[in-house]
């Protein structure tokens, strides 16, 4: 018996989402927490927490985050974590790292625009 049908998950994830964009830590951490918990091999509620963290500047802790959250989601959800995570690098200031989680996602034009570098 799961305890939120998909309905009811979406809606807490747009609600949790309202919270990161307004930098809301504390709210959005308590709904994206407990996303994670109910679908803890989805991305969104990882993606929507990290967004938060770097809407606050803590982009350390969106890492983080996302690092845990490319060991714990499905395969056809990791080029998206990544390439949220190869952008939460870049605003830690770790941008060769960056870079290669971009280009390990399969992003390699995303990464060569998050550089300032030419596309091909």
């Amino acid at each position: 018996m799961q305890l939120l049908d998909s309905e009811e998950i979406q809606l807490l994830a747009q609600v949790g989402m309202l919270a990161s964009a307004r930098a809301d830590v504390a709210s959005a951490q308590a709904i994206h927490e407990a996303l994670m918990l109910l679908r803890p091999d989805r991305d969104f509620a990882y993606a929507g927490l990290a967004v938060c963290f770097l809407n606050a500047g803590r982009s350390d802790e969106a890492v983080r985050l996302l690092e845990q959250a490319v060991l714990n989601v499905r395969q056809d959800d990791l080029p998206d974590i990544k390439a949220l995570l190869a952008l939460a690098l870049q605003q830690a200031g770790r941008l060769s790292e960056s870079r290669r989680v971009a280009r390990e996602a399969g992003h390699a034009v995303l990464a060569r625009t998050m550089l300032g570098e030419p596309s091909d």
